[in-house]
């Protein structure tokens, strides 16, 4: 079997001229990633290249794949991804994976935007400030989950009640206040750091219903899934397909 004409022009596209030295090495298994994840895969699914790169990177940072974020992080920003964009992924991975699996993450997207001569700092994208970060966290906060969630931080024991307060301000009023994406793609995003990492299928299944809530439906999920597939493998993309299906059912319940 040889890789296809149509999986040899995407990987092109992608990033020009790069020869993977697995090739060489195992140049069987590349014919078979590359035919599924370059042609199969692309070919099966209707996301335009920005939509699936950044689903892509996204779940790469759960999955915890460096290596792998680094090339298709080059491959992004062959395909028109923003710098701003890519770091927006990372940021708002911090609140959903921790910064104990994000900084090498950060470290590796500042390594290949310095090589690329562009300038750091990037422009700002803050929104809030100090005194209105819990405001504008349980404002967006409703906006992507409904009015049940105006009182949402108030909520729990009095012990844990502090989370759903940080949930607010720091996950909510701190990263989905941003610019750079817009609050479909940051559930997007965050479906795909919950769907990558595993073991979050409660949370998976609450933000399938959120990201359903703000136009992203059911064929959209499905299709994020299937392009993110290759990248972290059938049992959690079939987890993912699962948390899709009882939020769409349960949507319907309510309706």
């Amino acid at each position: 079997m040889a890789i296809s004409g149509f999986a040899k022009n995407y990987h092109e596209k992608m990033l020009p001229g790069y020869v993977s030295e697995l090739l060489e090495t195992d140049p069987e298994f590349i014919e078979l990633f590359d035919n599924f994840a370059f042609d199969e895969v692309v070919k099966g699914g209707d996301l335009d290249n920005r939509t699936r790169m950044l689903a892509i990177l996204a779940a790469l940072v759960g999955a915890q794949c460096k290596s792998g974020y680094r090339i298709m992080m080059e491959a992004a920003l062959n395909l028109g991804v923003s710098p701003v964009e890519i770091k927006e992924i990372v940021y708002q991975a911090a609140a959903y994976l921790g910064i104990g699996r994000v900084l090498d993450f950060l470290q590796v997207t500042n390594d290949v935007l310095k090589e690329r001569g562009i300038r750091l700092p990037l422009k700002g994208q803050a929104t809030t400030t100090a005194d209105n970060r819990l405001e504008k966290g349980i404002q967006a906060q409703v906006d992507i989950f409904g009015p049940q969630m105006a009182e949402f931080y108030k909520s729990g024991a009095e012990e844990v009640r502090h989370i759903n307060y940080w949930l607010a301000e720091n996950c909510f009023g701190d990263y989905y206040t941003r610019t750079g994406l817009d609050y479909k793609l940051r559930e997007m995003i965050t479906f795909c750091f919950l769907s990558a990492q595993g073991g979050c299928e409660p949370q998976l299944t609450s933000h399938a219903a959120a990201n359903m809530r703000i136009g992203n439906d059911t064929h959209f999920l499905i299709q994020i899934i299937s392009q993110c597939l290759p990248y972290i493998g059938y049992p959690r993309s079939l987890n993912a397909l699962r948390c899709v299906t009882e939020a769409a059912s349960l949507a319907v319940e309510k309706s």
